[in-house]
C-alpha cells in the first residue's frame, strides 16, 4: 500500500475555506494525483481539507470519505499551550520548542508529556486519542499496528490511499505512524500548504515498516507556476 498524506491548500480559517491560491494549489495537486491514481480518498471533516480533496475526487470519480478524528479542531484542543500572544501549537511556542530539545524530554521519549512542566496538561489524552484512532484507521486498511513503526499485514493491499488533512494534526498523526517521538517529529519536520507526503507500507515477511518516500513535496505547485512559498513567508 502507498499512503498519501496531504495538507490542505492555502486556507481561510474563518470561515473555514480556501483562498484563491489554495484553490489553485488543490487543482495543481489533482493533476499530479490523477497521474498516480488513487483507490480511496479520505479527508478531515474540515471544509478546507474537503475543498482540497474535491478536484482530485471529481476527476477520479471517487467518494470523499470523511474522518472526524483528523479534524484539526480536536488536535488544537489537545496539543496547544498558552503563550504571551494567545494559544499556540506546542511546536510553535518558543518556550516549548526549547523544552522539547532538552535531555530530559529526549530521555522520556514517547512519554514526553510526563515532564513536570507538561504533566498538568491533557497532552497524553490528545496523543492517545490520535494514536488510537490512527491504529483503527490503518487496521481497517489491512495493517494492524504491533509496535513502534511496525504493522502486521493482516490484509495485504496494493491500493493507493490518500488522506487530506492538516499540519497540527498531521505532525502528531505521522509521528505515531512512523514511531518517532512527537517532540522530535513536530520540531524537525513540517508540511507546507498542499504538500504531499507518500509513505510505503511494504510487506516484509508479514510486517510493514512505514517508510517515507517523499515528505511535504510541492512539485505540483512549481509545475503550475504558482508561488512556491512556505507558509506564505519564505521563498525557496
Amino acid at each position: 500500500m502507498l499512503f498519501f498524506y496531504v495538507r490542505h491548500g492555502d486556507p481561510i480559517y474563518k470561515p473555514d475555506s480556501l483562498t484563491p491560491l489554495g484553490e489553485r494549489q488543490a487543482e495543481a495537486l489533482s493533476k499530479r494525483l490523477c497521474l498516480y491514481g488513487l483507490d480511496r480518498i479520505f479527508a478531515s471533516t474540515s471544509n478546507r481539507a474537503i475543498l482540497t480533496a474535491t478536484p482530485t475526487a471529481e476527476i477520479l470519480k471517487k467518494e470523499i470519505i470523511k474522518l472526524d478524528f483528523a479534524n484539526e479542531g480536536h488536535a488544537w484542543r489537545d496539543l496547544t499551550v498558552k503563550s504571551d500572544v494567545g494559544m499556540k501549537w506546542l511546536f510553535q511556542d518558543k518556550k516549548t520548542r526549547a523544552l522539547f530539545h532538552t535531555d530530559e524530554i529526549t530521555s522520556l521519549g514517547f512519554r514526553w508529556y510526563e515532564h513536570p512542566e507538561l504533566a498538568s496538561y491533557n497532552y497524553k489524552k490528545g496523543i492517545d486519542r490520535i494514536g488510537g484512532e490512527s491504529d483503527a484507521f490503518f487496521e481497517s486498511l489491512g495493517y494492524r499496528r504491533e509496535g513502534l513503526g511496525k504493522y502486521k499485514v493482516v490484509n495485504e493491499s496494493d491500493e493507493r490511499v490518500a488522506l487530506f488533512a492538516h499540519q497540527g494534526f498531521g505532525l502528531a498523526f505521522l509521528s505515531h505512524v512512523l514511531g518517532i517521538p512527537y517532540p522530535t517529529f513536530s520540531t524537525k519536520f513540517d508540511f507546507g500548504h498542499s504538500g504531499l507526503t507518500v509513505i510505503e507500507f511494504k510487506n516484509e515477511d508479514g510486517y510493514a515498516y512505514p517508510r517515507v518516500l517523499t515528505l511535504a513535496n510541492d512539485s505540483h505547485v512549481y509545475r503550475e507556476g504558482l508561488p512556491t512559498k512556505y507558509q506564505n513567508a519564505i521563498y525557496f
